[in-house]
């Protein structure tokens, strides 16, 4: 296959829209992981910064970038995680909060948190929207949600960690 030389910012595009592997109803764009694309000496490099240092996504959504840029003749790839500054619940977008809470899962109540797992926080469920929750566990399905039941209708839901 022959490489193909794109803009950077074509190549953003091409994998913005890359579902985040755990949470498939947003994409690593909405997530705010997607940090930016750069190209040296005809290298094409992606940065991305994962929600948590031993994300398990990360891998698959290396490989997705990958395969994507592949299919579009680009050939010489390389994906970069970086740690720095660290991912926060801040580089959600708007979108991304509302697909999750459609997909049943509560995003966080607010941009920035002022403590880390706060049994304080009220967290409103994403299915009926009362604010009468309980905390089950501060692990749910997934590192970066934790584990609610709606006290009024009586289902369990994810809630996305502010972090």
């Amino acid at each position: 296959m022959v490489t193909v030389d794109l803009y950077p910012n074509e190549v953003y595009n091409l994998i913005s829209e890359i579902p985040d592997p755990e949470i498939p109803v947003i994409t690593i764009k909405d997530l705010g992981i997607l940090r930016g694309v750069r190209v040296e000496d005809g290298v094409y490099t992606v940065t991305i910064t994962p929600t948590y240092t031993a994300c398990p996504a990360m891998g698959m959504i290396s490989d997705q970038i990958k395969e994507i840029l592949g299919s579009h003749g680009v050939t010489n790839v390389e994906v970069e995680l970086t740690y720095k500054p660290a991912w926060t619940t801040d580089w959600l977008t708007q979108e991304a909060k509302l697909k999750l809470k459609k997909y049943g899962i509560a995003p966080p109540n607010h941009s920035s948190c002022s403590k880390l797992f706060s049994t304080a926080e009220i967290v409103s469920c994403p299915r009926c929207n009362s604010k009468h929750t309980s905390l089950i566990s501060r692990f749910g399905s997934t590192a970066c949600k934790a584990l609610y039941k709606c006290d009024d209708c009586k289902e369990t839901f994810d809630a996305f960690k502010c972090h």
